[in-house]
Formats: C-alpha cells, sequence, structure tokens
C-alpha cells in the first residue's frame, strides 16, 4: 500500500476484477433465517427485524400528524407471514410522500377544453419513446460537408425555438434561468444530430470562414470547436498534445490596431468562490498551444463578440491562425499568466476585419466606401437603409414612393370579419383567454426575443386596436430591427443586405406595396419586376422543429405550406420598401410567411420575410421568387420560370418567375 514506505506496488498492472452488477445474490435458506420479507417503514415489522432511524417507533409517535380527520385515508395493511402475526401491531402512520403520485387523466388527449371558466394551455402529446432515425450516416458524422453542416445546425434552433415556446409557455417560472440551448444540444448530441466528430486540426469540412454562432453549442454540433465551456481545445498526436481551436473572449484579446492580429490569454488560474487565484500552468490546453507554436501547427480561431443589436454574445468563425510567440505576464490579479501572439493566414476571406469596418461605419470613424444615400428611405424607417454602389456609375433605382405599410386597392377585398384581443399591458404565452393566441392554436408564435419558432399556414398578431400596448405579438408591425443597406450587384441589379448579424427565425421586414386579389386582375404584370405573387409555386423545404426528436407526437405535426384566404399579389413597382430589392435564389437564407392582424374589424394580409439561418453581416438577402403555375396539367414534368436565373448556386434551376 502507498502508506507503507517499505512496500511498492506495481500501479501498470491490471487488475481482473468482475464489476459487482455481475455477482449472484445469494439468499439465506429457509432453514438459516427467516423469508425474505418487504414492510412498510414505520411497521409492522416481522420478527427478528427492528425499524431503523428515523423510522423507529419512538420519532413516529413524537412527529406523525394525525391525518385521518383531515381526509381520512384507507387503512392499508400488508400481509406478514404467518408466524409474525402474533407480534404487537404498531398503527401505521401516513407521513406525505416526498413526490406525491398523481394519476394521468385518461380522459385528456392534449387539446384545449373549457374548463369552467378556466381554459386549459395546449399540451403537446407525448409520443412513445422509440429509437431516433437521425438521417445521418456513420461516415456522415465522422466528416461533414456543407449542406449537413447547415442541417444539423437548423435542425438544432428549430428545436431550440421549439423548447423555448413551452418553457415561456409555463405559467410559474419560479426564477430559474431557463436554457433551452442547452436542452436542445444535449438532445441533439445524444440522438446523433451531428457530423465532423472526428477531431481534428485545421479546416473542418462544411464549416465557412465567416460563419456566426449564437451558442457554444452548435460549434460542438458541428465539430468546429468540441468544448461547451473552455476556450482552448486540442488533440493528442503521438502522446503530444496540440491545439485544433480556440475562442476568444473578445475583449481584450484583440489587437485593436490589427484584425488579423490576435494575442490570447492562456487559462486557469482564476479565482473562483471557493479557491484564490493562483499562476496559469503548462498543461491542458496551455501545452497544447505551446506545443502548436514549435510544430508550427494552424488553429482555428473563433471570436466571441458583443452585439447590442442581440444583446447577446455571437461567435464569428475567423479562420486559420499561426502561433508566432508566447510569453508569461503578471495578470489583472497578480499571478502569472500565459499569453500568445497569433496572426491570420493570409489569402483567407475577411470575416471579423469585416465587424471591424462595420464599427467605423456607424460611429463615423470611417466613411462608407461608394456611398449615395445615408438613409433612402428619407426618415420613413426608425432605422436607416443606406444606398451604395460600388460597381459602376449608377446613380441610383428608378424612383418610387417609399411605404411601409399595404395599400390595398379596389380589386382586393377581403371581407373576413375579425375581432382582437382585451389583454391588458401585454399577450402573456399560454393565456388562451387570448383570442390572438386561440388564432395560433394556443401557441405564441414568437420566442420572448422575437424570434419566429415555426412556419404556418398564417400567422396571426395581435392588432393595432389591441390594448396589449408593449405585447410581443406585433413583430412584424414594429418596423425594420436592423441596419440594411441596398447596394449594386454585379449582374443582378440592386440588391439588400445587413449590417448587423441575423439570428435564425428574426424579423426582416414586410412587402409592401400595393395588394391586388390575382382572379380579379387581368395580366398586366409581365413587365413589373417588382411583383410578389402568393400563387406560384415554391420549393419545399423543411424549417420547423422535428416532433420525434422534441418526443412529440409527430400526428400534431402542422403544415408549413402557406394558405391564403385570396389570391395576393403585392406589386412595389411604385410605392414599396426594401423588400422589393431582394433578389431571388434557389439556394435562398430568407423565406417568406403570411401574417395577418385585425384593423377595424377587418382581417388584413400581410407578406413577412424572416431568415432562415444565421446570417453574417454583408451577406445578401434573398428569397425564392418561385415559378408561375402553368396553367395545364404538366404530368409530373418540371416548370421551368419566366426569367433565367443568375443566383450561382450548387442548386441553381435556371429558371424563376
Amino acid at each position: 500500500m502507498e502508506g507503507n514506505s517499505g512496500s511498492y506496488t506495481d500501479k501498470t498492472r491490471v487488475l481482473d476484477i468482475k464489476p459487482l452488477r455481475t455477482l449472484r445474490p445469494v439468499f439465506p435458506n429457509g432453514n438459516q433465517a427467516p423469508p425474505f420479507v418487504c414492510a412498510p417503514p414505520f411497521g409492522p415489522f416481522p420478527s427478528g427485524f427492528s425499524p431503523f432511524y428515523p423510522f423507529s417507533s419512538s420519532q413516529v409517535n413524537e412527529q406523525t400528524p394525525d391525518l385521518s380527520q383531515a381526509q381520512n385515508p384507507p387503512q392499508y395493511q400488508p400481509q406478514v407471514p404467518s408466524q409474525t402475526q402474533h407480534q404487537p401491531q404498531v398503527p401505521p402512520s401516513f407521513a406525505t410522500p416526498l413526490r406525491p403520485f398523481t394519476s394521468p387523466d385518461t380522459t385528456s388527449n392534449g387539446d384545449i377544453e373549457p374548463e369552467g371558466s378556466t381554459l386549459k394551455r395546449k399540451i403537446p402529446k407525448k409520443r412513445q419513446l422509440s429509437n431516433f432515425e437521425s438521417g445521418i450516416s456513420v461516415a456522415e458524422r465522422d466528416n461533414g460537408n456543407r449542406e449537413l453542416v447547415m442541417s444539423v445546425l437548423m435542425r438544432f434552433d428549430a428545436l431550440r425555438r421549439r423548447f423555448a415556446q413551452l418553457e415561456d409557455a409555463e405559467e410559474a417560472v419560479n426564477g430559474i434561468i431557463k436554457r433551452p440551448d442547452l436542452k436542445a444540444g444535449s438532445t441533439c448530441m445524444s440522438r446523433g444530430v451531428r457530423t465532423n466528430t472526428k477531431k481534428r486540426p485545421g479546416v473542418v469540412p462544411g464549416v465557412e470562414i465567416g460563419d456566426i454562432f449564437f451558442f457554444r453549442f452548435e460549434m460542438c454540433l458541428v465539430g468546429l470547436h468540441s468544448p461547451s465551456m473552455a476556450g482552448i481545445d486540442y488533440l493528442v498526436i503521438e502522446d503530444e498534445p496540440i491545439s485544433t481551436s480556440i475562442v476568444s473572449s473578445g475583449y481584450d484579446d484583440n489587437d485593436k490596431g490589427n484584425p488579423d492580429v490576435l494575442i490570447y490569454t492562456g487559462q486557469g488560474g482564476n479565482a473562483d468562490k471557493d479557491k484564490e487565484a493562483s499562476d496559469q500552468k503548462l498543461e491542458r490546453g496551455n501545452l497544447a498551444l505551446e506545443k502548436s507554436l514549435h510544430k508550427n501547427s494552424a488553429v482555428r480561431v473563433i471570436r466571441g463578440l458583443k452585439e447590442a443589436t442581440h444583446r447577446v454574445k455571437i461567435y464569428v468563425y475567423d479562420g486559420l491562425f499561426e502561433i508566432k510567440e508566447s510569453w508569461i505576464e503578471k495578470g489583472k490579479s497578480g499571478h502569472n499568466t500565459f499569453k500568445y501572439k497569433l496572426v491570420r493566414v493570409p489569402g483567407q476571406p475577411p470575416a471579423f476585419a469585416t465587424w471591424t469596418e462595420i464599427q467605423k461605419w456607424k460611429t463615423g470613424k470611417s466613411s462608407r466606401k461608394g456611398l449615395i444615400l445615408p438613409d433612402l428611405t428619407s426618415g420613413v424607417e426608425s432605422i436607416a437603409v443606406s444606398l451604395v454602389n460600388e460597381v459602376d456609375n449608377e446613380n441610383g433605382p428608378a424612383y418610387f414612393t417609399y411605404s411601409t405599410t399595404m395599400k390595398y386597392s379596389m380589386s382586393f377585398q377581403l371581407t373576413q370579419p375579425s375581432i382582437g384581443c382585451d389583454c391588458g399591458n401585454k399577450c402573456k404565452p399560454g393565456n388562451l383567454h387570448c383570442h390572438c393566441i386561440r388564432k395560433n392554436g394556443g401557441d405564441f408564435p414568437y420566442t420572448g426575443n422575437d424570434i419566429l419558432v415555426s412556419r404556418k399556414p398564417m400567422v396571426y398578431e395581435c392588432s393595432p386596436s389591441c390594448p396589449c400596448l408593449t405585447c410581443k405579438s406585433k413583430v412584424t408591425q414594429m418596423g425594420v430591427k436592423v441596419r440594411l443597406e441596398v447596394f449594386k450587384t454585379v449582374n443582378r441589379g440592386w440588391g439588400l443586405r445587413s449590417w448587423d448579424p441575423i439570428r435564425a427565425g428574426a424579423f426582416i421586414c414586410v412587402y409592401a406595396g400595393e395588394a391586388r386579389d390575382k382572379s380579379k386582375v387581368q395580366q398586366t404584370m409581365a413587365n413589373d419586376d417588382y411583383t410578389f405573387d402568393t400563387t406560384r409555386v415554391y420549393t419545399p423545404f423543411k424549417w420547423n422543429y422535428e416532433p420525434g426528436l422534441a418526443d412529440e407526437d409527430a400526428s400534431e405535426e402542422m403544415s408549413e405550406e402557406p394558405e391564403m384566404p385570396l389570391p395576393l399579389i403585392i406589386s412595389a413597382k411604385n410605392i414599396g420598401n426594401v423588400a422589393r430589392f431582394m433578389n431571388h435564389s434557389c439556394s435562398p437564407n430568407v423565406f417568406w410567411q403570411p401574417v395577418s392582424y385585425e384593423n377595424n374589424g377587418q382581417l388584413y394580409l400581410h407578406v413577412a420575410f424572416f431568415a432562415i439561418s444565421h446570417i453574417p453581416p454583408m451577406t445578401e438577402l434573398t428569397y425564392d421568387y418561385g415559378v408561375t403555375r402553368p396553367s395545364g396539367a404538366q404530368n409530373g414534368n418540371p416548370i421551368y420560370g419566366k426569367k433565367r436565373c443568375f443566383c450561382g448556386t450548387e442548386c441553381c434551376r435556371g429558371s424563376f418567375g
């Protein structure tokens, strides 16, 4: 043993010891002891047995309350073997159990039902747990691609939004901080919804420089950075660790003079509630960075940035960096810390440098190159929309009247009556007394931070006449919330992009213009390039959460296809907003969702745009224009549009419109 200085223990020898669960239990035979008996904790006890603390009889008599006067519970008499019947009976105790058992309500089916004057919140049906099929093969789980990475991220965020919706609808919060991202991330990890599990240095298949992440778990699921908390990830090769990726804090680590240089502080040595601050040690991640320095091994760098727009930290993949030098210096606590200087590998597309340049534009420290107008809307939007041309000498698009609302022409008459809600300050998720929430099937359509939860045939919002002035169910009526820019493209006219990062499910804008009923309008739209047509054929795609992944009944899965009460056409040729500048793409990053709300007793339709996935700054915003539905039968043949497509994506179908 280690306590004896004169002895020696060979710790390399492996002992062949069977686990305890493989040992067979040995019970005494009938001649050795009384038969095996199960008795209540307070007795009565068979011969040869006595109560143990805290179930001793003396304490029972002192602490056990008399509940018979309150509810008269039935007396349970346990069956005891015949040889113990002569023992004196001890009155049984009826102490309250730690977790009271409630029998399931066999009459409830999860639907919304009135119960007296109280409405029940819709509770999703739980499915029978079975083997969930992720649809990702073993090879794809080890090594991903761009399509698979985007799919994993979309599936994670869809599940996270659903969990956030359910948590927002809970009536009792109890002051507990909810983390639906952690719940969704652990669910995806355990169900195999992940890729690039094979840890590697350098490039990660399917992850592109400039990609943004709103949660650490997203980076884990796609193999960019495995630890959910630690800032340094490393891999052991030939008994030596090398660093694969680091996550910078975004505060003290950045070299403010050069976005391509990063001064990174090692890990460890920080004080917590149980320990005092100490010197950092050359171990684990710090040792891996030191080894990467000597082996000239590139490290992936993820920048953690604090954005005022989202009030959360955003992570930006900034590409590969090389460690050039390391040293030790005194930290703020007075203890030694490791410092590493990393320099970005040249020839990579810009990522963090774009963010720093945008910050200079916003603060006025640098002027926007090619700027034509600082605000295309002339103050109509609460946030300015700049007009930029860095391609040619064109001074701007053709004249139009900027408007943020829909103008309903005489040809479009929607006479469907509607009523709003009578909620007070704001509508609360899960409150089925709210007419607007009941129209949405009992679910609040948005999370607490104004993110759309699911695509639906129709989203019903509270109206301007509803008394809930600060309601979260008026997202599309609050106007543009990101800093947009209309810019000249190389081969597709004018386009639209954002200076700010856009989160998946975030509202971007509505399609403003003149609304018309297609059934009452002749074909006079052929020369109108600024037309939105709800009757076109759109490529279907999956965006909502998977009920099987959320352990819900698949029979309750809602349709994602829009349902319009009338065929709607919106012309933005003469009157419109920034939506008229969004170009078509066969692989878009924006989708349209029909939204309606009441105004003066009538139901009005709107087309709102939301982000499909996280969109980095200065990325063009595009949506699917669809293809005109032909009049005759196609017999399964593909439908072609009237205009040639120049989106340039891998899945380009060649035409649209």
